[in-house]
């Protein structure tokens, strides 16, 4: 078939077509080429290479061009053409965006720590991503195309949950699954599934697993941390500081403000009792502290102080390192104690428990409420005496509301409740803890900064501070490391660029730029320098010469010569 007839044909069906000399000129371009090629009619004549060079390449593997941004063409395999110009060659090629943007994706999926299954509408496996081969122990072209269900065999009784995830449209989290698979590789893990749903068609599921091995290995390793803390907490030598107390007390919150004294007053009076504290307040408002402050006013204050932040661990994880572990409980667990045990008599502190997931709250209120725990995988129920504090920088109601805090789980954590405020409502602490930051920077750094000038301090009482007090702390620390060793004041120039307002910003921008560079002869520079200077001086004077002479230093008459050689009017320049 002749050359321009498979072009013709080829343009009809969306597949670009072009006719390449020997030397890499475009000789002809069918429609459909030159719609993926962005060409708007002025490819011929152009050589290839400055366009796509790859389409001059042929390749058993796909090799994609980027024409323009999200605009990826590849090249087809070529038919026998009749009609050439001598020396000349028929390059086939297609839109290859989706193409290319699934091997981009392929590899981001590969490059994941988590292991990760994607299978089809009928549960079929169609991606065993690289992590998940090497936890499973398979290779994905075994397995691809074969039903989920006879690849993996759930252990105790369970079902595999991707025919339920297929069936509901419903997303499965943080379930824990052991399985066999069919190459007889035991695996334990946890695992989210969801469903694959486009346009209300469910196109299949995924499931992102870890290895509970890896995460069981973190949590012993924190629970045989805490166990050698706790035994060096209590082995009855004296010691300076308890490796599990609190650090902070209520002399070490630095305020002079009304709003903070009346904080500090119920907080104070809350440590006298052992009922559940809850402590809301934004990021950066200082919300540990406050716990410490309570623990260490405490009865309990030689008892331990642990701290766990509930929103940086998976809720099966958080499970066993709140309650605790027996010999047995899953593959290789062994009897552990949880962080209630090792409380025991002391303070437990829940920092985010708005992130705790709603079911494991559900087993928090038990304990709660009747003081005891069970391990998980035990029987055997352990009396605890812990006090909680929680930590939260959610509005309480507001994460109700939204389904993230149980109801009946607040009102057992927050039978006090404490709201830490926001810096913005404490101005008149700003300046004092700006100073103490600068004298804790000073020790730290081996500086000698005197203090901060009123200037900064302006800036400081009109930011909204978002951040809060750890915010303001972050502003002097950035300050001092970059304040020159010549400077001993802070000046807005010092600080973060999004503290400063925009006039400010603008003249420290200014300021820093390099003065105008000097060009012409010199007597000119000189002239104009002397003239700006007369002027100014004219200016500060009211236009009085004698005024002027002195702050120039100079005689009267000397100025005033100078004044008629510019032509320069005393009275205009005043003004």
């Amino acid at each position: 078939m002749n050359y321009q007839e498979i072009m013709t044909a080829f343009s009809q069906s969306g597949i670009g077509a072009l006719v390449l000399s020997r030397d890499g000129v475009i000789l002809s371009v069918n429609e459909a080429g030159d719609r993926l090629l962005c060409g708007q009619g002025k490819l011929v004549g152009q050589q290839l290479i400055d366009i796509a060079g790859e389409l001059g390449q042929e390749s058993n593997k796909p090799v994609y061009t980027c024409v323009e941004f999200d605009h990826y063409v590849t090249r087809c395999t070529t038919p026998e053409a009749d009609g050439l110009p001598d020396g000349a060659q028929l390059i086939v090629f297609r839109n290859a965006v989706d193409d290319a943007c699934h091997d981009m994706l392929i590899s981001v999926v590969n490059q994941l720590e988590e292991a990760v299954i994607l299978c089809d509408e009928h549960g079929r496996i169609y991606l065993v991503n690289d992590a998940a081969e090497k936890m499973d122990a398979l290779v994905t072209q075994d397995v691809r195309g074969m039903p989920v269900s006879e690849v993996y065999f759930m252990r105790d009784g369970e079902e595999c949950g991707t025919p339920q995830v297929l069936k509901t449209t419903q997303a499965i989290l943080n379930r824990r699954q052991s399985y066999t698979t069919r190459f007889g590789h035991d695996v334990d893990i946890v695992v989210n599934m969801y469903p694959i749903v486009q346009n209300g068609q469910v196109l299949g599921a995924s499931s992102i697993m870890q290895d509970w091995r890896t995460l069981d290995l973190l949590r012993k390793q924190i629970i045989d941390l805490q166990d050698q803390l706790v035994e060096q907490s209590s082995n009855g030598r004296p010691t300076k500081a308890k490796p599990l107390s609190a650090h902070y007390r209520f002399h070490d919150i630095i305020h002079i403000s009304p709003v903070m004294d009346e904080l500090i007053a119920q907080c104070q009076q809350a440590a006298r009792s052992n009922s559940s504290v809850m402590i809301y307040g934004e990021t950066g408002t200082g919300k540990e502290l406050i716990a410490h402050s309570i623990h260490n006013a405490s009865s309990r204050a030689d008892g331990p102080f642990l701290a766990i932040n509930c929103a940086a661990i998976p809720e099966n994880l958080l499970e066993s390192l709140l309650f605790g572990t027996e010999r047995g409980a899953y593959t290789g667990a062994e009897s552990k104690p949880g962080l209630f045990e090792q409380a025991n008599h002391g303070t437990l502190l829940l920092d985010e428990v708005n992130s705790m997931n709603i079911n494991l709250q559900a087993k928090l209120l038990r304990v709660l409420q009747d003081k005891r725990i069970r391990r998980v995988g035990g029987t055997e129920e352990i009396q605890v005496d812990v006090r909680v504090i929680s930590n939260t920088n959610v509005p309480p109601y507001q994460a109700i509301e939204e389904g993230k805090l149980r109801r009946d789980l607040f009102y057992r954590l927050g039978v006090v409740s404490i709201t830490a405020p926001p810096l913005r409502e404490r101005p008149e602490d700003i300046r004092l803890l700006a100073n103490s930051f600068c004298l804790k920077y000073n020790e730290e750094f081996h500086r000698k900064v005197s203090g901060i000038d009123e200037k900064t301090f302006s800036l400081f009482q009109n930011y909204s501070w978002p951040g809060n007090v750890r915010e303001l702390q972050h502003a002097i620390e950035h300050a001092m490391n970059i304040l020159p060793d010549t400077q001993s004041v802070i000046s807005p120039k010092y600080l973060p660029r999004h503290i400063l307002d925009e006039d400010t910003a603008k003249q420290i921008v200014k300021e820093l730029q390099p003065p105008p560079r000097l060009l012409g002869p010199l007597d000119d520079i000189i002239r104009k320098f002397e003239y700006d200077a007369i002027f100014q001086a004219l200016k500060d004077a009211g236009g009085n010469v004698s005024e002027a002479a002195r702050i120039l230093q100079i005689d009267r008459q000397k100025l005033q010569y100078r004044i008629n050689r510019y032509k320069i009017e005393p009275e205009a320049s005043a003004k």
